[in-house]
C-alpha cells in the first residue's frame, strides 16, 4: 500500500493496482488527517473540528465512528499491514510496511544534505531531484480548509520551497549557474519576499558574466522588501550586493551564507 500527500491525496494497494482513494470528502478529510499525524494518536475532538469546522453536529461524534469504521474496512481491502488503531482520547494510523511518499521526500532531502556537506555534490543532486520529482501539486489539494490540515499543507509545501532551494543550492557548487538562470527568475517572481531565491539569482548572474543584472536583481528586491514590510534585506545580502560591485574574487568559489 503507498500514501501519497505531495499533491492530491492518494492510498493505492499497488499490489493490485488500485485505488483505496475514498470518495466521500469527510472521509478523506479523515484519512488526510490521521497522515498529518501519522504514527501518533490524533484526538476525537481535533478529528470532530476539522471534518465540522469547529462546530460539529449533535451526533458528530457518531458519524465520526461510522467514517472511521468504513475507513478501517476499506483500508483493510488493501495488501499490507497498515490501519487505524483506537488509541486512549482518539485514534491512530499506523504504516506497518506501506510506503508513504512524505517519509521519502524528507528522508531523500537528508541523504542530499549529507552529501553535499561531505562533498559529494552530483549524488547529492541525484537525491535531491529525486526528493522533489516525489511530488505531483499543491500539498493535499482540494483538503486544506480545516485548521489541521491547512497548517500540514502549509508545512509540507515549505519543505519543498527548502528542498528547490537545496537543488538550486548545489547547481551552483557544481558550476550550473547558466542553467539556473531562468528558474530562478520564475522563482524571485512566484516569491517576491524569498530572500534566498535573490542570493541565488545574483550569484547565478555574476557567474554568467552578467554584473549588471545581479545588481538590479538586489535593487528588486530592496524595493519590494520597503514597499511591502519597510526593511532591507538582511546582512548576508548587503555583503553579497558589495562583493558583486567590487566584482570579489570570493564570488568564484561562492557558497550559500559564505560571503563576507
Amino acid at each position: 500500500m503507498r500514501f501519497e500527500v505531495l499533491g492530491p491525496l492518494s492510498v493505492t494497494d499497488r499490489r493490485e493496482g488500485r485505488s483505496l482513494l475514498p470518495s466521500a470528502p469527510k472521509k478523506k478529510a479523515l484519512l488526510a488527517a490521521l497522515l498529518s499525524r501519522v504514527g501518533q494518536v490524533v484526538s476525537t475532538a481535533g478529528l470532530m473540528s476539522e471534518l465540522w469546522a469547529g462546530e460539529p453536529p449533535r451526533k458528530a461524534r457518531a458519524a465520526l465512528h461510522v467514517y472511521m469504521a468504513q475507513l478501517r474496512n476499506q483500508l483493510a481491502e488493501g495488501s499490507g499491514t497498515a490501519g487505524i488503531t483506537t488509541e486512549g482520547p482518539g485514534y491512530m494510523l499506523r504504516l506497518g510496511d506501506a510506503e508513504f511518499d512524505h517519509h521519502e521526500f524528507t528522508t531523500l532531502l537528508a541523504q542530499g544534505r549529507t552529501l553535499q556537506q561531505a562533498g559529494d555534490l552530483e549524488e547529492a543532486a541525484v537525491r535531491v531531484h529525486r526528493a522533489l520529482d516525489l511530488w505531483r501539486g499543491p500539498a493535499l489539494s482540494g483538503l486544506t480548509d480545516g485548521p489541521m490540515l491547512g497548517v500540514f499543507a502549509t508545512c509540507l509545501d515549505e519543505e519543498y520551497i527548502a528542498g528547490i532551494e537545496m537543488r538550486l543550492e548545489i547547481d551552483l557548487q557544481l558550476g550550473r549557474h547558466r542553467e539556473i538562470v531562468t528558474d530562478l527568475v520564475r522563482l524571485v517572481n512566484d516569491h517576491p519576499l524569498r530572500e534566498t531565491f535573490y542570493r541565488q539569482l545574483m550569484v547565478a548572474f555574476y557567474r554568467s558574466e552578467r554584473q549588471a543584472d545581479a545588481l538590479k536583481c538586489y535593487h528588486l528586491l530592496r524595493g519590494r522588501l520597503q514597499d511591502e514590510l519597510g526593511v532591507e534585506p538582511c546582512r548576508s545580502l548587503q555583503q553579497l550586493h558589495q562583493a558583486v560591485l567590487r566584482a570579489d574574487p570570493v564570488l568564484d568559489r561562492y557558497r550559500l551564507q559564505a560571503v563576507s
